[in-house]
């Protein structure tokens, strides 16, 4: 039976993890706390970088012979492979460590099986301990594994009667600095930020992070399927970060830099891109989560695929009454196929209220 102390360091663990994300693609965020033989604390790590020491094996440099007898609490099974860093499996059992309990099983196959690793050596190996929890803080890269292609997180920002931009086509802004800040948090964290050639259109976004220290800038992808709407000296083109520009196969994109332009198949029905053909380019690329900004015509090409993963909307104390809505055309004609979500968190985020929710069961997976 899982005591207090053992839901207390799992629980520093996973809170450790998330001190990863947006460093640590296409590797998954990861925490680690050891305690010694008595229970008592010995040392702690997360995986910080992609190519540096894993989780494991900053905590084990912090806890020194104090690990020896001890238990180490993973939010994922240590792995069992080389590649640019050692197995940590092998790394616990050479430190000494009694115990492992570890949240989540790998489901990479080329690094599953360090639980296995760990019994033939005599190092009891527990999981399942806080698994919603550690799930919950590297879907991303989960969900990367299991359905080869990234993650996908919807934001958009409207009025509380569901509007983006009023009916002479302005917007900014409708919610507040807060929150405005709140979503660079979450370009921070993500892999790749992709808008569609509306908001290229009308807003000339840079998209990249500002006001996070150490932040890695994200992928900057905009979904231009004529290669029409960004235009030499765009911002989205400057060295900020790197871009892709996402046309037709049968698109004109002479103007813009060769390397920067990816060519893509039309969708097979309605316009814009193949999002599937999308998400496996981005995937191949390394990318394993997208933050999704574009406007509601993109927005509804995710929904109508069934890849939008989880959504944070912003919703500001303000009416229009008039003007676009948050999503266009998704497929939906009826509310039997409405696409049910259940609700995580609700914040206050100043005047405005950030909510965030997830496809129910019945969608999960798709």
């Amino acid at each position: 039976m899982d005591t207090a102390a053992d839901i207390t360091a799992m629980r520093r663990a996973i809170t450790l993890a998330a001190r990863g994300l947006g460093s640590t693609s296409p590797n998954p965020v990861v925490g680690c706390v050891i305690l010694d033989a008595a229970g008592r604390p010995a040392g702690e790590g997360f995986h910080q970088r992609a190519g540096g020491p894993h989780a494991e094996i900053h905590a084990l440099r912090a806890a020194g012979d104090r690990a020896r007898g001890g238990t180490a609490y993973v939010t994922l099974e240590p792995c069992n492979h080389t590649g640019r860093t050692g197995p940590c499996a092998q790394a616990l059992i050479e430190a000494g460590v009694a115990r492992v309990v570890y949240a989540v099983g790998d489901p990479n196959p080329q690094a599953t099986g360090g639980a296995d690793t760990l019994r033939a050596a005599g190092v009891k190996a527990e999981q399942g301990l806080l698994a919603d929890e550690a799930e919950t803080g590297n879907a991303a890269w989960l969900t990367s594994v299991r359905l080869g292609r990234p993650y996908v997180l919807w934001k958009y920002a409207a009025t509380l009667d569901g509007r983006i931009a009023a009916a002479d086509a302005t917007s900014r802004w409708i919610t507040s600095p807060e929150s405005r800040a709140d979503v660079h948090r979450l370009r921070a964290e993500a892999d790749a930020v992709v808008v569609g050639s509306g908001t290229a259109r009308a807003d000339d976004p840079q998209l990249g992070v500002r006001g996070i220290e150490g932040a890695v800038q994200p992928l900057r992808v905009v979904v231009d399927t004529g290669a029409g709407a960004v235009r030499p000296g765009a911002r989205v083109l400057d060295d900020t970060a790197p871009t892709l520009i996402a046309v037709a196969d049968d698109a004109d994109a002479r103007h813009l830099p060769e390397g920067a332009v990816l060519r893509l198949p039309r969708a097979a029905t309605g316009p814009g891109l193949d999002v599937p053909a999308l998400l496996a380019a981005l995937h191949g690329r390394g990318i394993r989560s997208v933050l999704l900004e574009g406007g509601p015509t993109l927005a509804g090409a995710f929904v109508a695929a069934g890849t939008v993963d989880k959504v944070v909307g912003y919703l500001a104390p303000v009416l229009l009454g008039a003007g676009p809505a948050a999503l266009a055309d998704a497929g939906i004609s009826t509310i039997t196929d409405a696409l049910r979500l259940d609700v995580t968190e609700t914040v206050r985020i100043g005047p405005d209220l950030r909510i965030t929710a997830v496809p129910g069961p019945a969608r999960k997976g798709n």
